[in-house]
């Protein structure tokens, strides 16, 4: 069995166990359109600076209701006492990180892709005009958030508190990662091209390159007792 066969088999795995009990993707969801609406009843119809933001309320609510979600990647395992025997499976460690990192990745971008629609209602967002330069901001936003959360959250899984710790240790790093996004996705939104967005566009893919590699080179070192 491939490198990549051995990492889809983990992921399958946790999709399988959420298709079952829907609770991360529902948690997130839940949790996603009440930031949306609470930034909503915030900010003022008509307001100048409505556009400005807008990508900041779309962003806010990807990256708390994501947060969430990450925090349960491990769970199963610690709960069920399995999290050793997933460890001591005769592959390389970075199969277990992949497996986990395409898992989060489908969990995620299925939020994301949901929440998009109900930012688009409530925001008056024409979505047609807007849907594939969006959907690419949201893949690239998408890879290097779970590239860093799944790592991070193999890191806390252990802790007591590793709801708090995962968001402390998350959320500076995440940093260049939601401000390309929520800057791309402004331009995009005031009706400029993919194109326009450049730079930022640049940053998500040097960002998810860079991030993806060290985190499957430590996710070795994270997991060791």
């Amino acid at each position: 069995m491939g490198f990549l066969s051995q990492a889809w088999v983990i992921a399958r795995k946790d999709i399988i166990g959420e298709l079952r009990t829907r609770e991360t993707v529902l948690s997130m969801l839940l949790f996603g359109f009440l930031v949306i609406l609470i930034f909503n009843f915030g900010i003022e119809p008509g307001l100048r600076e409505e556009n400005l933001v807008k990508p900041g309320v779309l962003w806010a609510a990807f990256t708390f209701a994501g947060i969430l979600g990450l925090n349960r990647s491990f769970i199963a395992e610690k709960e069920n006492d399995c999290l050793q025997g997933l460890l001591l499976c005769p592959v390389d460690r970075s199969v277990i990180y992949l497996g986990k990192f395409f898992g989060n990745f489908i969990f995620t971008l299925s939020m994301g892709l949901v929440v998009f629609l109900f930012f688009s209602v409530l925001y008056n967002v024409n979505l047609v005009q807007v849907a594939l330069p969006l959907g690419a901001i949201l893949v690239l936003t998408t890879i290097g958030f779970t590239a860093v959360g799944t790592l991070f959250s193999a890191v806390s899984v252990g802790l007591k508190t590793r709801d708090v710790i995962l968001s402390i240790l998350l959320i500076p790093v995440m940093v260049p990662v939601v401000l390309a996004a929520a800057k791309s996705s402004g331009r995009v939104l005031d009706g400029d091209s993919l194109a326009g967005a450049g730079l930022w566009l640049a940053l998500l893919v040097v960002y998810d390159v860079i991030f993806l590699t060290v985190a499957i080179m430590l996710f070795d070192y994270a997991v060791e007792e």
